[in-house]
Protein backbone atom coordinates (compact mmCIF):
# COMPACT_ATOMS: atom_id res chain seq x y z
CA UNK A 1 0.00 0.00 0.00
CA UNK A 2 3.11 2.73 0.64
CA UNK A 3 4.72 1.77 -2.45
CA UNK A 4 1.78 2.12 -4.58
CA UNK A 5 0.04 5.09 -2.27
CA UNK A 6 3.23 7.13 -1.80
CA UNK A 7 5.99 6.28 -4.04
CA UNK A 8 3.72 5.92 -6.95
CA UNK A 9 5.03 2.38 -8.18
CA UNK A 10 3.19 0.15 -10.37
CA UNK A 11 1.18 -2.34 -8.63
CA UNK A 12 2.80 -5.26 -10.55
CA UNK A 13 6.29 -3.94 -9.23
CA UNK A 14 5.60 -3.13 -5.49
CA UNK A 15 3.93 -6.79 -5.35
CA UNK A 16 7.32 -8.19 -6.82
CA UNK A 17 9.32 -6.19 -4.51
CA UNK A 18 7.25 -7.13 -1.69
CA UNK A 19 6.90 -10.77 -2.38
CA UNK A 20 10.93 -10.67 -2.66
CA UNK A 21 11.32 -8.60 0.76
CA UNK A 22 8.89 -10.75 2.15
CA UNK A 23 10.59 -13.66 1.08
CA UNK A 24 13.77 -13.25 2.30
CA UNK A 25 12.52 -11.32 5.64
CA UNK A 26 10.28 -14.34 6.51
CA UNK A 27 13.09 -16.95 5.80
CA UNK A 28 12.45 -18.53 2.75
CA UNK A 29 15.37 -20.49 1.99
CA UNK A 30 17.34 -17.87 -1.14
CA UNK A 31 17.12 -20.81 -3.50
CA UNK A 32 13.43 -21.50 -2.93
CA UNK A 33 12.42 -17.57 -3.46
CA UNK A 34 12.36 -17.14 -7.01
CA UNK A 35 10.87 -20.70 -7.29
CA UNK A 36 8.21 -19.13 -5.21
CA UNK A 37 7.38 -16.20 -7.04
CA UNK A 38 7.34 -17.85 -10.67
CA UNK A 39 5.07 -20.90 -9.76
CA UNK A 40 2.74 -18.29 -7.96
CA UNK A 41 2.50 -16.33 -11.03
CA UNK A 42 2.41 -19.37 -13.22
CA UNK A 43 -0.34 -20.72 -11.05
CA UNK A 44 -2.59 -17.55 -11.26
CA UNK A 45 -1.59 -16.91 -15.00
CA UNK A 46 -2.70 -20.00 -15.86
CA UNK A 47 -5.63 -20.00 -14.19
CA UNK A 48 -7.37 -16.70 -15.90
CA UNK A 49 -4.84 -15.95 -18.76
CA UNK A 50 -6.90 -17.54 -21.44
CA UNK A 51 -10.59 -16.22 -19.71
CA UNK A 52 -9.71 -12.85 -19.29
CA UNK A 53 -8.05 -12.37 -22.55
CA UNK A 54 -10.93 -13.94 -24.15
CA UNK A 55 -13.52 -12.02 -22.22
CA UNK A 56 -11.37 -8.83 -23.05
CA UNK A 57 -11.73 -10.07 -27.02
CA UNK A 58 -15.20 -10.78 -26.80
CA UNK A 59 -16.05 -7.00 -24.83
CA UNK A 60 -14.23 -5.30 -27.71
CA UNK A 61 -15.94 -7.07 -30.28
CA UNK A 62 -19.29 -6.04 -29.10
CA UNK A 63 -18.21 -2.60 -28.84
CA UNK A 64 -16.63 -2.07 -31.85
CA UNK A 65 -19.51 -3.63 -33.99
CA UNK A 66 -22.17 -1.09 -32.25
CA UNK A 67 -23.95 -3.96 -30.73
CA UNK A 68 -23.46 -2.48 -27.34
CA UNK A 69 -24.96 0.96 -28.85
CA UNK A 70 -27.74 -1.31 -30.61
CA UNK A 71 -28.59 -2.65 -27.02
CA UNK A 72 -28.85 0.75 -25.33
CA UNK A 73 -31.04 2.24 -28.21
CA UNK A 74 -33.63 -0.60 -27.91
CA UNK A 75 -33.97 -0.57 -24.03
CA UNK A 76 -34.27 3.20 -24.07
CA UNK A 77 -36.72 2.73 -26.65
CA UNK A 78 -38.53 -0.06 -24.68
CA UNK A 79 -38.77 2.03 -20.95
CA UNK A 80 -39.39 5.95 -22.98
CA UNK A 81 -38.02 8.60 -21.74
CA UNK A 82 -40.03 8.81 -18.28
CA UNK A 83 -38.03 5.33 -17.37
CA UNK A 84 -34.85 6.10 -18.63
CA UNK A 85 -33.59 5.99 -15.40
CA UNK A 86 -34.26 2.23 -15.24
CA UNK A 87 -32.97 2.02 -19.13
CA UNK A 88 -29.48 3.13 -18.98
CA UNK A 89 -29.42 0.84 -15.61
CA UNK A 90 -30.09 -2.04 -17.80
CA UNK A 91 -27.99 -1.19 -20.76
CA UNK A 92 -25.19 -0.92 -18.03
CA UNK A 93 -25.81 -4.49 -16.75
CA UNK A 94 -26.25 -5.98 -19.76
CA UNK A 95 -22.96 -4.69 -21.41
CA UNK A 96 -21.55 -4.29 -18.23
CA UNK A 97 -21.16 -8.35 -17.99
CA UNK A 98 -18.94 -8.54 -20.96
CA UNK A 99 -16.81 -5.59 -21.35
CA UNK A 100 -14.19 -4.27 -18.94
CA UNK A 101 -15.74 -1.42 -16.30
CA UNK A 102 -12.77 1.27 -18.37
CA UNK A 103 -14.40 0.12 -21.85
CA UNK A 104 -18.02 0.27 -20.71
CA UNK A 105 -17.83 3.83 -19.48
CA UNK A 106 -15.87 5.42 -22.28
CA UNK A 107 -18.42 3.46 -24.45
CA UNK A 108 -22.04 4.10 -22.78
CA UNK A 109 -21.23 8.05 -21.28
CA UNK A 110 -21.33 9.56 -24.80
CA UNK A 111 -24.69 7.66 -25.06
CA UNK A 112 -25.64 9.14 -21.71
CA UNK A 113 -24.81 12.33 -22.97
CA UNK A 114 -26.65 12.07 -26.28
CA UNK A 115 -29.67 11.04 -24.64
CA UNK A 116 -29.70 13.50 -22.01
CA UNK A 117 -29.29 16.24 -24.86
CA UNK A 118 -32.24 15.57 -26.77
CA UNK A 119 -34.35 15.00 -23.04
CA UNK A 120 -32.96 17.40 -20.94
CA UNK A 121 -32.63 15.39 -17.92
CA UNK A 122 -30.14 16.18 -15.38
CA UNK A 123 -27.15 14.33 -16.90
CA UNK A 124 -25.76 12.84 -12.94
CA UNK A 125 -29.46 11.66 -12.23
CA UNK A 126 -29.43 9.95 -15.68
CA UNK A 127 -25.69 8.81 -15.83
CA UNK A 128 -25.68 7.17 -12.05
CA UNK A 129 -27.79 3.91 -12.63
CA UNK A 130 -25.71 3.20 -15.78
CA UNK A 131 -22.26 3.65 -13.77
CA UNK A 132 -23.91 1.56 -10.70
CA UNK A 133 -24.70 -1.71 -12.97
CA UNK A 134 -21.36 -0.88 -14.41
CA UNK A 135 -19.33 -1.28 -11.40
CA UNK A 136 -21.88 -4.09 -9.44
CA UNK A 137 -20.65 -6.23 -12.86
CA UNK A 138 -17.12 -5.42 -12.61
CA UNK A 139 -17.11 -6.31 -8.72
CA UNK A 140 -19.49 -8.92 -8.47
CA UNK A 141 -19.92 -11.16 -11.60
CA UNK A 142 -17.36 -13.21 -13.83
CA UNK A 143 -16.05 -13.17 -16.19
CA UNK A 144 -14.82 -9.72 -14.96
CA UNK A 145 -10.77 -9.92 -14.13
CA UNK A 146 -11.37 -9.66 -10.10
CA UNK A 147 -13.89 -11.69 -9.70
CA UNK A 148 -12.20 -14.29 -11.57
CA UNK A 149 -9.30 -13.87 -9.58
CA UNK A 150 -10.75 -13.87 -6.40
CA UNK A 151 -12.57 -17.31 -7.37
CA UNK A 152 -9.45 -18.81 -8.80
CA UNK A 153 -7.28 -17.99 -5.62
CA UNK A 154 -9.98 -19.47 -3.10
CA UNK A 155 -10.98 -22.17 -5.13
CA UNK A 156 -14.37 -21.08 -5.84
CA UNK A 157 -16.71 -22.47 -8.88
CA UNK A 158 -17.03 -19.36 -11.29
CA UNK A 159 -20.69 -20.57 -12.37
CA UNK A 160 -22.00 -20.91 -8.77
CA UNK A 161 -20.03 -17.28 -8.07
CA UNK A 162 -21.83 -15.49 -11.24
CA UNK A 163 -25.17 -16.96 -10.27
CA UNK A 164 -25.21 -16.12 -6.79
CA UNK A 165 -23.65 -12.88 -8.26
CA UNK A 166 -26.50 -12.02 -9.76
CA UNK A 167 -29.03 -12.64 -6.79
CA UNK A 168 -26.96 -10.18 -4.90
CA UNK A 169 -26.46 -7.44 -7.86
CA UNK A 170 -30.47 -6.50 -8.65
CA UNK A 171 -31.10 -5.47 -5.55
CA UNK A 172 -27.53 -3.61 -5.23
CA UNK A 173 -28.29 -1.54 -8.71
CA UNK A 174 -31.60 -0.60 -8.11
CA UNK A 175 -30.99 1.09 -4.62
CA UNK A 176 -27.75 2.14 -6.02
CA UNK A 177 -28.92 3.30 -9.12
CA UNK A 178 -32.22 4.67 -10.02
CA UNK A 179 -33.22 4.91 -5.62
CA UNK A 180 -30.21 7.11 -5.00
CA UNK A 181 -30.35 8.91 -8.04
CA UNK A 182 -33.22 10.94 -7.39
CA UNK A 183 -31.50 12.69 -4.57
CA UNK A 184 -28.87 14.68 -7.55
CA UNK A 185 -31.76 15.75 -9.60
CA UNK A 186 -30.40 19.09 -8.56
CA UNK A 187 -26.60 18.38 -9.41
CA UNK A 188 -25.61 20.38 -12.33
CA UNK A 189 -23.20 19.26 -14.71
CA UNK A 190 -21.80 20.87 -18.05
CA UNK A 191 -19.85 17.70 -20.13
CA UNK A 192 -16.82 18.71 -21.97
CA UNK A 193 -17.54 18.96 -25.71
CA UNK A 194 -14.66 16.55 -26.23
CA UNK A 195 -16.72 13.89 -25.40
CA UNK A 196 -19.31 14.63 -27.31
CA UNK A 197 -20.91 11.38 -29.00
CA UNK A 198 -19.83 9.75 -32.23
CA UNK A 199 -22.23 6.68 -32.66
CA UNK A 200 -22.33 4.43 -35.45
CA UNK A 201 -25.67 4.58 -38.08
CA UNK A 202 -28.57 3.02 -36.85
CA UNK A 203 -29.14 0.94 -40.17
CA UNK A 204 -25.51 -0.31 -39.41
CA UNK A 205 -25.73 -1.43 -36.48
CA UNK A 206 -26.95 -5.20 -35.97
CA UNK A 207 -30.10 -6.77 -35.17
CA UNK A 208 -31.50 -6.60 -31.59
CA UNK A 209 -31.51 -10.00 -30.69
CA UNK A 210 -28.46 -10.73 -31.75
CA UNK A 211 -26.49 -7.98 -29.71
CA UNK A 212 -28.30 -9.17 -26.56
CA UNK A 213 -27.97 -12.96 -26.97
CA UNK A 214 -23.99 -12.52 -28.61
CA UNK A 215 -23.50 -9.93 -25.23
CA UNK A 216 -25.31 -12.38 -23.02
CA UNK A 217 -24.15 -15.53 -24.16
CA UNK A 218 -21.37 -16.20 -21.75
CA UNK A 219 -23.76 -15.64 -18.57
CA UNK A 220 -26.61 -17.68 -19.77
CA UNK A 221 -23.90 -21.21 -20.92
CA UNK A 222 -22.50 -20.26 -17.32
CA UNK A 223 -25.75 -20.48 -15.27
CA UNK A 224 -27.05 -23.20 -17.17
CA UNK A 225 -23.36 -25.18 -16.76
CA UNK A 226 -23.80 -24.23 -12.90
CA UNK A 227 -27.30 -25.28 -12.23
CA UNK A 228 -26.73 -28.05 -13.83
CA UNK A 229 -23.69 -28.73 -11.07
CA UNK A 230 -25.94 -27.74 -8.49
CA UNK A 231 -28.61 -29.84 -9.13
CA UNK A 232 -25.92 -32.65 -9.09
CA UNK A 233 -27.72 -33.16 -12.13
CA UNK A 234 -24.22 -34.60 -13.86
CA UNK A 235 -20.94 -34.18 -13.08
CA UNK A 236 -19.41 -36.16 -15.72
CA UNK A 237 -15.99 -34.83 -16.95
CA UNK A 238 -17.43 -33.52 -20.33
CA UNK A 239 -19.86 -31.00 -18.50
CA UNK A 240 -16.68 -30.30 -16.04
CA UNK A 241 -14.95 -29.18 -19.93
CA UNK A 242 -18.00 -27.28 -20.94
CA UNK A 243 -18.28 -25.40 -18.17
CA UNK A 244 -14.94 -24.60 -17.63
CA UNK A 245 -14.86 -20.42 -18.04
CA UNK A 246 -12.07 -20.59 -20.72
CA UNK A 247 -14.44 -22.99 -22.94
CA UNK A 248 -17.90 -20.73 -22.18
CA UNK A 249 -15.65 -18.08 -23.59
CA UNK A 250 -14.10 -19.36 -26.64
CA UNK A 251 -17.36 -20.92 -27.68
CA UNK A 252 -19.22 -16.70 -26.85
CA UNK A 253 -16.11 -15.08 -29.04
CA UNK A 254 -16.73 -17.68 -31.85
CA UNK A 255 -20.24 -17.10 -32.26
CA UNK A 256 -20.26 -13.58 -31.65
CA UNK A 257 -16.98 -13.32 -33.91
CA UNK A 258 -19.58 -15.08 -36.63
CA UNK A 259 -23.10 -13.26 -36.04
CA UNK A 260 -21.49 -9.60 -34.77
CA UNK A 261 -18.58 -9.38 -37.50
CA UNK A 262 -18.40 -11.91 -40.19
CA UNK A 263 -21.68 -11.29 -40.74
CA UNK A 264 -21.93 -7.87 -40.39
CA UNK A 265 -19.12 -7.77 -43.52
CA UNK A 266 -16.14 -7.20 -40.95
CA UNK A 267 -13.08 -8.24 -42.79
CA UNK A 268 -11.02 -11.16 -40.46
CA UNK A 269 -8.42 -8.44 -40.63
CA UNK A 270 -10.26 -5.63 -38.56
CA UNK A 271 -11.88 -8.42 -35.95
CA UNK A 272 -8.14 -9.22 -35.87
CA UNK A 273 -7.31 -5.65 -35.12
CA UNK A 274 -10.09 -5.27 -32.88
CA UNK A 275 -8.69 -8.43 -30.47
CA UNK A 276 -5.60 -6.85 -30.69
CA UNK A 277 -6.66 -3.75 -28.99
CA UNK A 278 -8.83 -5.97 -26.15
CA UNK A 279 -5.06 -7.52 -25.42
CA UNK A 280 -3.13 -4.17 -25.07
CA UNK A 281 -5.86 -2.41 -23.15
CA UNK A 282 -5.92 -5.40 -20.21
CA UNK A 283 -2.36 -6.26 -19.96
CA UNK A 284 -1.72 -4.00 -17.07
CA UNK A 285 -4.34 -6.01 -15.19
CA UNK A 286 -3.09 -9.25 -16.00
CA UNK A 287 0.33 -7.28 -14.74
CA UNK A 288 -1.30 -6.79 -11.52
CA UNK A 289 -2.76 -10.31 -10.92
CA UNK A 290 0.35 -11.53 -11.81
CA UNK A 291 2.37 -9.73 -9.14
CA UNK A 292 -0.61 -10.46 -6.45
CA UNK A 293 -0.13 -14.61 -7.24
CA UNK A 294 3.65 -14.21 -6.59
CA UNK A 295 2.90 -12.62 -3.45
CA UNK A 296 0.20 -14.86 -2.50
CA UNK A 297 3.06 -17.95 -3.01
CA UNK A 298 5.74 -15.90 -0.74
CA UNK A 299 3.10 -15.93 1.94
CA UNK A 300 1.96 -19.41 1.47
CA UNK A 301 5.46 -21.07 1.30
CA UNK A 302 6.63 -19.21 3.97
CA UNK A 303 4.30 -20.36 6.34
CA UNK A 304 3.11 -17.01 7.50
CA UNK A 305 -0.20 -17.52 5.62
CA UNK A 306 -0.98 -19.98 8.77
CA UNK A 307 -0.17 -17.88 11.13
CA UNK A 308 -2.45 -15.08 10.01
CA UNK A 309 -5.25 -17.69 9.56
CA UNK A 310 -4.59 -18.50 13.48
CA UNK A 311 -4.56 -15.05 14.19
CA UNK A 312 -7.30 -14.00 12.19
CA UNK A 313 -9.51 -17.11 13.62
CA UNK A 314 -9.90 -15.57 17.70
CA UNK A 315 -10.82 -12.49 15.92
CA UNK A 316 -14.45 -12.08 16.44
CA UNK A 317 -16.10 -10.97 13.68
CA UNK A 318 -17.46 -12.79 11.11
CA UNK A 319 -15.34 -14.58 7.91
CA UNK A 320 -17.52 -12.91 5.27
CA UNK A 321 -17.61 -9.41 6.90
CA UNK A 322 -13.96 -9.79 7.51
CA UNK A 323 -12.90 -10.39 4.04
CA UNK A 324 -14.95 -7.64 3.40
CA UNK A 325 -13.21 -4.90 5.56
CA UNK A 326 -9.87 -6.26 4.88
CA UNK A 327 -10.77 -5.28 1.07
CA UNK A 328 -12.44 -2.03 1.71
CA UNK A 329 -9.22 -0.73 3.62
CA UNK A 330 -6.71 -1.29 1.41
CA UNK A 331 -9.44 -0.25 -1.57
CA UNK A 332 -9.71 3.43 0.37
CA UNK A 333 -6.04 3.50 1.36
CA UNK A 334 -4.65 2.85 -2.60
CA UNK A 335 -7.83 3.03 -4.87
CA UNK A 336 -7.45 0.08 -7.31
CA UNK A 337 -10.41 -2.09 -6.61
CA UNK A 338 -8.59 -5.06 -8.26
CA UNK A 339 -5.21 -4.76 -5.99
CA UNK A 340 -7.47 -4.70 -3.01
CA UNK A 341 -9.44 -7.51 -4.24
CA UNK A 342 -6.40 -10.05 -5.02
CA UNK A 343 -4.55 -8.79 -1.40
CA UNK A 344 -8.02 -9.21 0.72
CA UNK A 345 -8.26 -13.11 -1.28
CA UNK A 346 -4.45 -13.73 -0.69
CA UNK A 347 -5.21 -13.09 3.20
CA UNK A 348 -8.06 -14.78 3.33
CA UNK A 349 -7.21 -17.78 1.59
CA UNK A 350 -5.85 -19.89 4.19
CA UNK A 351 -8.81 -18.69 6.51
CA UNK A 352 -11.21 -20.99 4.65
CA UNK A 353 -8.74 -24.28 4.80
CA UNK A 354 -8.86 -23.51 8.65
CA UNK A 355 -12.44 -22.60 8.92
CA UNK A 356 -15.45 -24.01 6.93
CA UNK A 357 -16.85 -22.05 4.64
CA UNK A 358 -18.54 -21.07 1.16
CA UNK A 359 -15.58 -19.69 -0.65
CA UNK A 360 -18.18 -18.25 -3.07
CA UNK A 361 -19.69 -15.49 -0.68
CA UNK A 362 -16.37 -14.95 0.32
CA UNK A 363 -15.76 -13.98 -3.47
CA UNK A 364 -19.08 -11.80 -3.49
CA UNK A 365 -17.96 -10.48 -0.02
CA UNK A 366 -14.36 -9.48 -1.04
CA UNK A 367 -15.34 -8.62 -4.24
CA UNK A 368 -18.06 -5.52 -2.45
CA UNK A 369 -15.33 -4.59 -0.35
CA UNK A 370 -13.38 -3.45 -2.89
CA UNK A 371 -15.70 -1.23 -4.23
CA UNK A 372 -15.54 0.77 -1.19
CA UNK A 373 -15.48 4.34 -1.16
CA UNK A 374 -13.55 5.83 -4.30
CA UNK A 375 -12.10 8.87 -4.22
CA UNK A 376 -8.99 11.15 -5.53
CA UNK A 377 -7.07 7.89 -5.29
CA UNK A 378 -8.63 6.36 -7.85
CA UNK A 379 -8.48 6.36 -11.66
CA UNK A 380 -12.40 5.92 -11.84
CA UNK A 381 -12.99 9.15 -9.68
CA UNK A 382 -11.21 11.09 -12.02
CA UNK A 383 -12.78 9.73 -15.16
CA UNK A 384 -16.33 10.47 -13.26
CA UNK A 385 -15.05 14.28 -12.52
CA UNK A 386 -14.10 14.82 -15.73
CA UNK A 387 -16.19 13.29 -18.35
CA UNK A 388 -19.40 14.99 -16.54
CA UNK A 389 -17.09 18.45 -15.60
CA UNK A 390 -17.94 18.27 -11.50
CA UNK A 391 -16.02 19.74 -9.03
CA UNK A 392 -14.48 17.41 -6.74
CA UNK A 393 -17.31 17.79 -4.13
CA UNK A 394 -20.10 17.07 -6.06
CA UNK A 395 -18.14 13.93 -7.48
CA UNK A 396 -17.68 12.96 -3.92
CA UNK A 397 -21.25 13.53 -3.38
CA UNK A 398 -22.60 11.55 -6.12
CA UNK A 399 -19.91 8.46 -7.89
CA UNK A 400 -18.42 8.15 -4.19
CA UNK A 401 -21.35 7.78 -2.52
CA UNK A 402 -22.57 5.65 -5.21
CA UNK A 403 -19.55 3.08 -5.00
CA UNK A 404 -19.93 3.34 -1.20
CA UNK A 405 -23.65 2.22 -1.56
CA UNK A 406 -22.84 -0.87 -4.01
CA UNK A 407 -19.94 -1.73 -1.41
CA UNK A 408 -22.41 -1.77 1.72
CA UNK A 409 -25.73 -2.67 -0.27
CA UNK A 410 -23.50 -5.99 -1.71
CA UNK A 411 -22.24 -6.95 1.54
CA UNK A 412 -25.71 -6.65 3.23
CA UNK A 413 -26.56 -9.10 -0.10
CA UNK A 414 -23.93 -11.37 0.88
CA UNK A 415 -24.49 -11.35 4.54
CA UNK A 416 -28.54 -12.38 3.69
CA UNK A 417 -27.73 -15.28 0.75
CA UNK A 418 -25.14 -16.77 3.61
CA UNK A 419 -28.26 -16.44 6.34
CA UNK A 420 -30.45 -18.89 3.39
CA UNK A 421 -27.72 -21.69 2.41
Amino acid sequence: MLLIAWIKLHPFLAFILVALLAGWWLGLPVNLLMVSIKTGIGGLMGDLLLTIGLGAMLGKLIAETGAAQQIAQSLIQLFGEKHLQWAMMLTGFVVGIPLFYNVGFILLVPLVFSITYNSKLPIVYTAIPMLAALSVTHGFLPPHPSPLAISAQLNANTGTVLLYGLLIAIPTVIIAGPLFATTLKKMEAKPLSIFEPKQIATELLPGKFNSFFSALLPAILMIVFALFQFNEVSTGTMLKFWSDPSIVLLLSLTFATISLGIANKYSVKSIMQFFSDAIQEIAPILLIIAGAGALKQVLTDSGISKQIAQSIEHIAIHPLILGWLIAAIIRVCIGSATVAALTAAGIMAPVLLSIPFNPNLMVLAIGAGSLMFSHINDSGFWMFKSYFNLSIKDTLKSWSVMETIVSIIGLLGVLALNSLL
